[in-house]
């Protein structure tokens, strides 16, 4: 490639052979007026010069011819390589198309879907956002004291309504002490009504749950059981009154963790519960507790209705007994039917006898035929 200016030139354009034939004759020309001048000083005849240069002049021209054919077949293999270029580069472009038509779709269906994960991500989003703010409340409702032993006493309310019938308990009782039980079983005597309490402190098992060292563990634990003795001794002095309710009553957690906790790593605190008459129970253990006092409850409303149920039974039973006196009568009345019946169908067949014989008479003129009729 050679660079002229801004005029760059390639080996295979016909100007850079023009340029270099035209330098070659002038190079010949050159030589052949040196070696004229040499010749006549030589002294070498003109005519055989002559000869030589007109051998020269020949071959200039066959080389011209030569040139000029090499420049027509360039420039065809030119119109071919252009014609050959437009073409792949048609297809080239058609391709592209192609393929930039494909991957638009494409990539208007991945846009697509994407947006409809995005939407989901987002309804997640506001679900967590929505579950966040519950688990949030759920913690400000167990931080602070009142709203604990209401939520304590919410989920009791379900469970006991869900286990019992209304007309069994009361909420918010209020015993001859003045004090306030959160719910009052109605039990028959004995063992008479028992105390359902709802009222647990939290804060002592809190402190336990976030003790990360063993010193703060053996204060936190120390602290829980101390806490829970003294909700014990409290649930048996106040709601443990003789002849007014049972001897004993229950203790409600509101958490199986707590249950748990107090089972697992407590059971002195346990075993003080029994002495002291007071049931633990978890929302797990309150249900079949209360499932057991509904069959207790049961069975007294049982005991109270049998002298009810006995006399229902005797009136049942002689009722039963005139309903058979009153089928005799019927089957009776039915046996007289038939034979009523079987009468009447003895004397339609003898009536209808008579009517076949009657209808077989021959009566002649002048002549009269009797015949004598027997009752039957």
């Amino acid at each position: 490639m050679i660079r002229i200016g801004e005029h760059v030139l390639t080996w295979q354009d016909p100007l850079v052979w023009a340029g270099f034939a035209g330098a070659g004759l002038l190079l010949m020309l050159v030589l052949l007026l040196r070696a004229v001048g040499r010749v006549s000083r030589l002294g070498y005849p003109l005519s055989q010069l002559a000869g030589r240069v007109q051998a020269l002049s020949d071959g200039q021209e066959r080389l011209a011819g030569g040139l000029h054919h090499v420049t027509e077949a360039e420039a065809q293999s030119r119109g071919v390589m252009l014609e050959l270029m437009e073409r792949r580069l048609a297809e080239v472009q058609g391709s592209m198309a192609e393929s930039l038509h494909g991957t638009a779709r494409r990539t208007a269906h991945s846009l697509g879907e994407l947006q409809e994960r995005l939407k989901v991500i987002d309804r997640a989003q506001e679900n967590i956002t929505r579950l966040s703010g519950d688990v949030l409340s759920l913690q400000d409702i167990l931080s602070n004291k009142q709203t604990r032993g209401a939520f304590g006493e919410i989920q009791l309310t379900d469970i006991v309504s869900k286990a019992l019938p209304p007309d069994s308990y009361t909420l918010q009782a209020t015993l001859s002490n003045g004090r306030r039980a959160d719910c009052l079983i109605r039990l028959p005597e004995p063992p008479g009504p028992i105390v359902i309490d709802a009222k647990f402190p939290l804060e002592a098992y809190e402190q336990l749950r976030r003790a990360d060292t063993k010193d703060m563990r053996t204060r936190a634990g120390q602290a829980f059981r101390l806490s829970v003795r003294k909700h014990l001794r409290d649930i048996a002095d106040r709601y443990i009154l003789d002849g007014e309710t049972a001897d004993s009553a229950l203790m409600f957690l509101p958490s199986e963790a707590v249950f748990a906790e107090l089972h697992g790593n407590f059971p002195e605190v346990v075993r003080e519960g029994f002495a002291l008459r007071v049931w633990i129970v978890s929302p797990t253990t309150c249900m079949a507790t209360l499932n057991t006092l509904r069959a207790v409850l049961k069975d007294a409303r049982m005991r109270e209705q049998a002298g009810a149920i006995r006399r229902e039974l005797a009136l049942l039973h002689a009722d039963v007994e005139r309903l058979g006196g009153r089928v005799d009568n019927l089957d009776r009345h039915f046996a007289a039917a038939a034979r009523d019946v079987a009468e009447i169908r003895i004397s339609a067949d003898k009536a209808g006898q008579r009517a076949r014989r009657l209808d077989g008479f021959d009566f002649d003129e002048g002549a009269e035929k009797v015949v004598p009729m027997t009752r039957s």
